[in-house]
């Protein structure tokens, strides 16, 4: 995750520009981190398992849509930007679980209730992203900086320094909001 002194000024250059809303400096940051977001992209799906119909660089490509369509990129500097993408990632895998689970319950068609004895799991991955989302959405209400060393150490991969420097603590303040969050959200997914 080091980059070089050039690497970092272009970088810190392309976020400025991108926050006020080039759409060149996001394409071009985009371009340059594109080999992290994959890496997040993956793990992402590698954690949601079969439920998303996704590939990777399905979700590299329709978070960087998303984030293009919101107009304005709020990012001081790389790990911002990687947990930001994170955030973004799991709204696009939340979408699409809700969507798919809609589509199962037969969307807008006609409801019809059969007795079948098949009872298998499908959607059952689909149902655990939205529990988690929510429950994430619950631990904001109470605690937001945890929701973001979650979402920048599950989501992004990033290591406990890394967040403690993005969110301007300590490492110890990180490792006792991940495992406050992990307890908060055992027991709430339980």
């Amino acid at each position: 995750m080091q980059e070089s002194g050039s690497g970092s000024k272009e970088l810190t250059t392309l976020l400025g520009a991108a926050e006020r809303g080039d759409d060149q400096a996001v394409a071009k940051l985009f371009e340059t981190l594109y080999a992290e977001l994959r890496r997040i992209a993956h793990a992402k799906l590698r954690q949601s398992e079969r439920g998303v119909l996704l590939d990777t660089t399905s979700l590299v490509n329709e978070s960087y849509l998303r984030m293009i369509n919101q107009g304005q990129l709020q990012a001081t500097d790389k790990r911002f930007f990687l947990a930001y993408a994170a955030r973004v990632m799991r709204s696009v895998v939340v979408d699409l679980a809700r969507r798919q689970g809609a589509d199962r319950r037969g969307g807008s068609q006609l409801h019809v209730t059969l007795n079948t004895a098949s009872g298998g799991t499908d959607g059952a991955d689909d149902l655990e992203i939205i529990r988690v989302h929510e429950a994430l959405e619950e631990l904001a209400k109470i605690d937001e900086r945890m929701v973001h060393v979650v979402e920048m150490r599950y989501f992004a991969g990033l290591e406990d320094k890394e967040i403690a420097e993005a969110l301007d603590v300590s490492t110890r303040t990180v490792e006792r909001d991940w495992e406050k969050a992990r307890i908060f959200l055992f027991a709430t997914l339980k």
